[in-house]
């Protein structure tokens, strides 16, 4: 009994009484989208336009957003999504890649009937995938870019074997139905107070062999993104770009609706 009342102690410690509001609409799948014989779930709200769309870190969900999502929808169309294999979405298929990630972007925009122009905001890893797909991608109306703390290509996190030996420690624990504390999934800052639907899923998710398999697989194949974003570097022309330093939610909504009300396609 002792023993029940400390876990419960302990849980309650990392979750907030009164999360932001709707955030349990991100707890679960909302609007999963076809990108070629897979689903990726995506939600979306508020008016307006741009169009702003969210890209998580490394191994991370969209649900990662919910203290910045609500702010920004105050002022203009706002969605976030999650990757293959992360969240709610279908499992990936293929390596989990930079350019893989750009182009069920590119399906996810098209087949869900997004309008343009676009700000894409992305996170650490997410940085690296929102770049290439502002690169790379045709017809897709990419206005601005706003970096919150962005990975770069050429300067590579230096733990990162040793990340992708504890993921797969990880996932050989998840496949024995035993994950550890260790396997848990990380707060984050930018989205650091979560209700009981969040903490939830994310207990959830950190059982499930995909979600593993996808975390591990963005870490391996690092290098392989970061020469494609590297191949892909050129002039972002008229697009403007940004940079957050700090992992925080006010910082980052204070940022994106700064950027959204200095386009002249702003409504």
């Amino acid at each position: 009994m002792k023993c029940a009342v400390l876990i419960a102690a302990l849980l309650s410690a990392h979750v907030h009484a009164a999360p932001p509001a709707g955030q349990d609409a991100l707890a679960g799948p909302q609007v999963r989208v076809d990108v070629g014989g897979r689903k990726l779930n995506t939600y979306c709200t508020g008016k307006g336009s741009p169009t702003v769309l969210f890209e998580a870190d490394a191994g991370r969900a969209g649900w990662d957003w919910s203290a910045v999502l609500p702010e920004v929808a105050k002022h203009t169309r706002a969605c976030v999504y999650d990757r293959a294999g992360l969240g709610s979405s279908d499992p990936i298929i293929r390596a989990s890649t930079v350019a893989n990630a750009s182009k069920d972007l590119n399906f996810l925009i098209r087949n869900a009937r997004m309008e343009g122009p676009f700000v894409l905001v992305g996170a650490g890893y997410g940085a690296m995938v929102a770049q290439h797909f502002a690169l790379r991608s045709r017809g897709a109306n990419v206005s601005a870019l706003v970096l919150v703390q962005p990975m770069h290509e050429d300067a590579l996190p230096a733990d990162r074997a040793a990340k992708l030996d504890a993921m797969l420690a990880c996932l050989g624990a998840a496949e024995q139905g035993k994950p550890g504390a260790e396997c848990g999934y990380a707060a984050s800052s930018i989205n650091g107070e979560i209700g009981p639907a969040l903490a939830a899923a994310q207990a959830a998710q950190v059982s499930k062999l995909t979600y593993w398999r996808a975390r591990a697989s963005e870490l391996d194949s690092l290098e392989v993104s970061a020469d494609q974003l590297r191949k892909a570097r050129k002039p972002f022309g008229g697009i403007k770009v940004s940079e957050v330093a700090q992992a925080d939610p006010a910082a980052i909504s204070a940022a994106v609706i700064q950027t959204i009300a200095a386009r002249p396609d702003a409504q």
